[in-house]
């Protein structure tokens, strides 16, 4: 397969700082490579004759194996908030994930 999809190191730069990844110029040069390869891939798919076929999320049908959602009384309070490892009046008391700026 040739490499028409050659990517530059700018570019292989450029999608490193998109994904936030640090990158050695050792790395540049091997995802530069990987990276046209996998472009390559995509091309050779391009020219896959798909006239006719009809779009698709999956391949085969898929069937859930999921409960239909239906709304159903909750669970009393009490029942709920016996088991809370850490209990605040009437809800259930978690640590914070994340700061909020005041």
């Amino acid at each position: 397969m040739t490499n028409n999809s050659e990517l530059s190191e700018d570019d292989v730069r450029h999608i490193a700082l998109l994904a936030r990844i640090g990158m050695t110029d050792e790395d540049v040069q091997n995802m530069r490579n990987d990276l046209s390869n996998i472009m390559d891939q995509f091309d050779a798919l391009t020219q896959v004759d798909t006239n006719g076929v009809e779009p698709t999320g999956h391949s085969v049908d898929i069937k859930s194996v999921m409960r239909d959602d239906v709304s159903r009384p909750s669970l009393p309070k009490e029942d709920v908030l016996t088991n809370a490892p850490n209990r605040e009046d009437d809800r259930i008391r978690v640590k914070a994930v994340m700061d909020v700026p005041e």
